[in-house]
C-alpha cells in the first residue's frame, strides 16, 4: 500500500492574459493592471520554489480550490459563501481545478527589466524591486538582429549552406561503409593450396542425475526443488510530486511504496556432465568414442572440431570446414584454390 506525506507547501504563481504581468498564487486580481484572474488561467510553479512558513499562508495553502463566481466570475477562497466583488451566493460557483502535478518551469532569464520604471531585476523576482509593479512573464531571449552596413558599403552576400562539402562528408562516409563489407565480405585474391595436414577432434560427454545447488537466485524455485530456503527482500520507492491545490498554492507531497523481491535457495537434480571423452586423429575418418554406460547415465551432446592446414607460397594457411562431409573431401595432397579478403583471411575454398 502507498504512503503519502506532505513536505510542505509552495505559493504558484500565475500570468495575467491581459498585460502579461506575474502575480502570486494567493492574489487573485492583477496587481499591474487590475484584472481578475480568469478561470482559465491556470497557475504554474514559480522559478525559486520555497516552502511557505508564515501560519497564514498555510491556513490559506490547506484550503480547498478557490471558487470563481457564476455570476461575475470572480475568483473567491474556499472558505467564502458570497462573492466579493457582487456579492452573488457563490453556491452557483465552480470551483478552480486541482489534483495535478505541477512540473518546474525552465530557468529564468538573469534579468528581467520593468516595464513601469525601467529598473532591472534578477530573473527569478515577479515584483519590481524598485517601485513594486508586476513583473512581466520572461521570455525566450531572441538573438539580436545585426547591424545594417553603412551607407555605399558593399552587402555581403548572405552564407550559404555548403551542399558541395555536405554531399562529400555523406560519400566518404558511405565509401567507407562499403570498403568495410569488401574488406571482411568479398574476396580480394586467389591462392593457389595444397592440403598438407587435415586434424579432427570428437568429444563425447557422459552425463548421469546429480544435485546441483542454486543460491539467492530470484522468484520461485522450480516445482521438483527440495531443501528449499526463501526470504523477502523489501526496499522503499519513493517519489516527490508537486500537485496544485487550485487555491494559488501547491502541495509537495512524498509517496512511498515498499517493493519486495523473493530470493531462494534450493537443490535440483540434474543431468550434469560427469566424464567426457576425447579422441583426435589425422586423417579423413572423426571417430566417437563409446563410453560404457551405467544404468542411471546417459551420452550429453557430442560435439566435433576439423581443421585443414595448407600450404601457399604466402606460407600456411588454416581452415575450420563446417561439417564432417565438407572434412572428408580434403585429401592430403588434393589443390584447392583459396579465396581471401584483404586481411588474408580464408572467405571460401574451391577445387
Amino acid at each position: 500500500m502507498a504512503r503519502r506525506r506532505t513536505l510542505g507547501y509552495i505559493e504558484n504563481e500565475w500570468t495575467c492574459p491581459n498585460c502579461n504581468s506575474r502575480n502570486k498564487g494567493s492574489v487573485r486580481t492583477c496587481e499591474n493592471c487590475g484584472a481578475p484572474q480568469p478561470e482559465n488561467v491556470k497557475f504554474e510553479l514559480p522559478s525559486e520554489q520555497k516552502f511557505v512558513e508564515d501560519d497564514a499562508g498555510l491556513r490559506e495553502a490547506k484550503a480547498g480550490a478557490d471558487i470563481h463566481c457564476g455570476f461575475c466570475g470572480t475568483r473567491n477562497p474556499a472558505t467564502a459563501t458570497t462573492c466579493s466583488q457582487c456579492g452573488a451566493d457563490l453556491k452557483e460557483g465552480k470551483a478552480r481545478e486541482a489534483g495535478q502535478v505541477l512540473t518546474a518551469p525552465p530557468p529564468p532569464p538573469k534579468v528581467i527589466k520593468c516595464s513601469n520604471c525601467g529598473a532591472e531585476n534578477p530573473g527569478s523576482q515577479s515584483t519590481c524591486s524598485q517601485c513594486g509593479a508586476a513583473l512581466p512573464k520572461a521570455q525566450a531571449p531572441v538573438p539580436a538582429a545585426a547591424p545594417p552596413p553603412p551607407a555605399g558599403a558593399a552587402r555581403p552576400a548572405a552564407k550559404k549552406t555548403n551542399w558541395l562539402l555536405v554531399g562529400g562528408i555523406l560519400a566518404a562516409f558511405a565509401i567507407c561503409c562499403v570498403a568495410g563489407l569488401f574488406l571482411f565480405l568479398f574476396p580480394s585474391q586467389s591462392l593457389e593450396a595444397t592440403v598438407t595436414d587435415v586434424h579432427w577432434q570428437t568429444v563425447v560427454p557422459v552425463q548421469e542425475i546429480r544435485p546441483v545447488n542454486y543460491t539467492d537466485e530470484r522468484g520461485s524455485p522450480p516445482s521438483d526443488a527440495y531443501n528449499v530456503s526463501c526470504h523477502d527482500e523489501s526496499r522503499e520507492v519513493c517519489e516527490q510530486k508537486t500537485i496544485d491545490r487550485g487555491n494559488g498554492y501547491s502541495e509537495v507531497v512524498e509517496e512511498c511504496h515498499t517493493e519486495t523481491e523473493t530470493y531462494c535457495s534450493y537443490t535440483v537434480d540434474e543431468w550434469t556432465t560427469i566424464q567426457t571423452y576425447t579422441l583426435e586423429g589425422n586423417d579423413l575418418q572423426p571417430l566417437y568414442d563409446t563410453p560404457s554406460l551405467t544404468s542411471d547415465q546417459r551420452i550429453g551432446d557430442t560435439s566435433a572440431e576439423f581443421t585443414v592446414v595448407f600450404s601457399t607460397e604466402d606460407g600456411i594457411k588454416t581452415y575450420t570446414p563446417g561439417s564432417v562431409t565438407e572434412f572428408q573431401q580434403f585429401r592430403v595432397g588434393s589443390s584447392w584454390t583459396l579465396r581471401l579478403n584483404p586481411l588474408g583471411g580464408i572467405l571460401s575454398v574451391e577445387p
